[in-house]
């Protein structure tokens, strides 16, 4: 009998996450850490991915993110969370070197194969991103577990982060929002073959693009749209850069299948917990439908880069994600001065 990967796991893909809220009470009682001159990118920021000089022209990036399974399919199991791992290098302007996989399974519910296929589709994913798995390790775990850790290279003058927007710049997005309420779907049953295909290549689309964005001096912040949805990371933009953001609600990109799949009441545990730590921060349109607000929150696996350039190359970086491939991508409003607050218009 085929099990259905989903039904092994309370939660599934970036809405794993803990809560941004839970999350900051942890972190804020660790003990202090040593100052280490070397390390550009810690946690100070929430930043995407630590990266560490190793001299004038290169500092390593590393980085790991692993999930539960977010579809039934092993292979396309693994083929996201390898896509959704190796994106946090992209979005620092990274390019990524190697990975090591990381993969907790229940060995006495799941045959080898399907443990075989899960692998596989990770390992081909690193081979699409021109890298090796070198390794990994494995344990037997009562739900699955699967991802990487990614280690890269960039210039120490070519980091990418998601704190040093300017007020002005302009916010691109590469990705249309809608997969937490997918998955959600999914777990019901309720995705067509066509719903499917859509969910799949989003989430398998590669952010490689955020190596060559590191390469450009007017790309001024960059981070990927993942379990926090749209609203919670470009709030870490906004509070790291100590600025606001104006959005456009009609320039926001939705995945069609999405749509008629939260009008219908889909939604994930993490879009709740998403939209109770921020929604204070967010001042969205009067009248604004429930559906459409939770997609503003929702968890994204493997979701878009979240680009702020400055207005002159706005027109340039929308027109290098269409050149390759992320048709989706979108300008969907810019920085202000102010407090760090997003306001959204219709």
């Amino acid at each position: 009998m085929t099990i259905r990967l989903t039904t092994l796991a309370h939660g599934g893909g970036c809405g794993c996450k803990m809560s941004p809220a839970l999350l900051d009470e942890i972190l804020s009682g660790l003990p202090m850490q040593l100052r280490d001159p070397a390390m550009l990118v810690g946690i100070e920021t929430k930043d995407d991915a630590i990266v560490y000089r190793i001299n004038d022209t290169t500092a390593v990036v590393a980085t790991t993110d692993f999930f539960m399974p977010v579809v039934d399919d092993p292979y396309d199991f693994g083929a996201i969370a390898a896509a959704n791992a190796l994106s946090d290098v992209y979005a620092v302007g990274g390019k990524p070197l190697f990975a090591l996989a990381i993969a907790g399974m229940p060995v006495g519910t799941l045959e080898v194969a399907t443990i075989g296929q899960i692998m596989a589709g990770g390992a081909d994913m690193a081979a699409r991103a021109g890298i090796l798995i070198g390794g990994g390790h494995s344990i037997d775990t009562p739900e699955p577990i699967y991802g990487l850790a990614v280690v890269g290279i960039v210039h120490p003058d070519r980091i990418k982060r998601n704190c040093t927007a300017r007020a002005g710049d302009v916010l691109v997005l590469g990705k249309a929002l809608g997969v937490g309420v997918l998955s959600h779907a999914l777990k019901q049953n309720g995705l067509s073959a066509a719903d499917y295909a859509e969910f799949l290549a989003s989430t398998t689309m590669l952010n490689s693009i955020g190596t060559d964005f590191g390469a450009m001096d007017q790309v001024h912040a960059m981070t990927d749209v993942t379990g926090f949805g749209l609203m919670g990371h470009l709030t870490e933009v906004c509070e790291g850069s100590g600025l606001g953001a104006r959005l456009r609600l009609a320039d926001i990109p939705l995945l069609a299948a999405a749509v008629p799949h939260a009008q219908a009441g889909h939604n994930t545990g993490a879009g709740t917990r998403n939209r109770a730590t921020h929604e204070d921060h967010v001042h969205l349109p009067q009248g604004l439908q429930d559906w459409h607000r939770n997609l503003l929150f929702d968890p994204q696996t493997s979701g878009g880069l979240l680009v702020a350039v400055a207005p002159e190359a706005a027109a340039k970086v929308l027109e290098m994600f269409h050149a390759q491939g992320y048709a989706a991508a979108a300008i969907i409003g810019e920085m202000v001065a102010g407090a760090a607050q997003i306001t959204v218009t219709g």
